[in-house]
């Protein structure tokens, strides 16, 4: 009969390797010598009679035996990081963490009001918010560093443990500085001969515009391509053009007149997706998501 005798600090070790690709990085993480972290992979190769890593000009990479291995441990460190945080929150939620993943753009409208009310009702829930690319925000949603994100769609995603739930609708829009004259733009055709400030190419926002131009038979040339919606509300507010922008964004400005809007019919919205793992959703983001955004996990 197979009898197992574990080490965790041996396969935490062959974790943190395979995780930062390299013995030095995993050394300096653990505070401990690189010829220690060695001989524990040494070590465990010799119990597990497998080689699990070798080496390349870029550092140390997985061997076939050595990714399945690593499948398994990913699992394991998962749920033992969600568990940790289990036990550490409460049901009265008096103690515990919250971490969001959500662009910048979206977050100064559409979770700010949220975030005030659960932490002035909850203040002892330490909460971080963190604005990556979608990407960047989908490794730190599986390595469990943010417990969700809020996201502008669509979103690829590959992993059937992960699931997206739609949950709002956003309107974009065409505004201009107040000082820009917009007198002679009566309608979407006038936007050629007009400098554009637009989302750069690539970003669904921009894909969907360009489509919806195409369908209506507009070309424009004249164009400022910006990547974030914060410098492009920047750039309009300079009068260096019509911008393109989520209407919530620059909603107060259009109310207070500082910026003016030009109302054309059938202009693409964007939704907004919520992205998670059912399973490592635990109290405090499972509380926030149900009482400030009504979405049962």
């Amino acid at each position: 009969m197979y009898k197992s005798n574990i080490n965790f600090n041996l396969y935490k070790t062959f974790y943190d390797v395979a995780t930062y690709g390299s013995i030095s990085k995993a050394a300096m993480m653990n505070y401990t010598s690189q010829p220690a972290i060695s001989r524990s992979i040494k070590t465990l190769e010799d119990e597990l009679k497998t080689k699990l890593f070798f080496r390349t000009k870029k550092g140390i990479e997985l061997t076939d035996k050595g990714r399945e291995l690593f499948f398994y441990v990913e699992q394991s460190y998962n749920s033992l990081v969600v568990a940790e945080r289990s036990m550490f929150e409460t049901e009265k939620l008096d103690r515990g963490k919250l971490s969001i993943g959500i662009p910048s753009h979206i977050a100064t409208f559409y979770l700010f009001d949220a975030i005030d009310a659960f932490h002035k009702e909850y203040p002892n829930i330490e909460i971080t918010i963190i604005s990556k690319s979608t990407k960047g925000l989908l490794e730190k949603l599986k390595s469990h560093e943010i417990d969700f994100i809020i996201d502008s769609e669509p979103i690829k995603i590959n992993d059937k443990e992960i699931i997206t739930k739609h949950i709002k609708e956003l309107n974009n829009t065409f505004v201009a500085s107040e000082f820009f004259d917009i007198s002679k733009i009566k309608s979407l055709k006038d936007l050629e001969n007009i400098p554009l400030i637009l989302p750069i190419k690539g970003t669904a926002n921009r894909t969907a515009l360009d489509s919806f131009f195409i369908g209506q038979g507009i070309t424009v040339n004249n164009v400022l391509n910006i990547h974030t919606s914060e410098v492009i509300i920047g750039a309009i507010k300079r009068s260096l053009g019509v911008g393109y922008v989520i209407r919530d964004l620059v909603l107060d400005d259009i109310k207070r007149g500082t910026l003016k809007e030009l109302k054309f019919d059938n202009i693409p919205s964007v939704g907004i997706s919520l992205v998670y793992i059912p399973e490592y959703i635990t109290t405090s983001p499972r509380e926030f998501l149900s009482k400030y955004f009504n979405i049962k996990i």
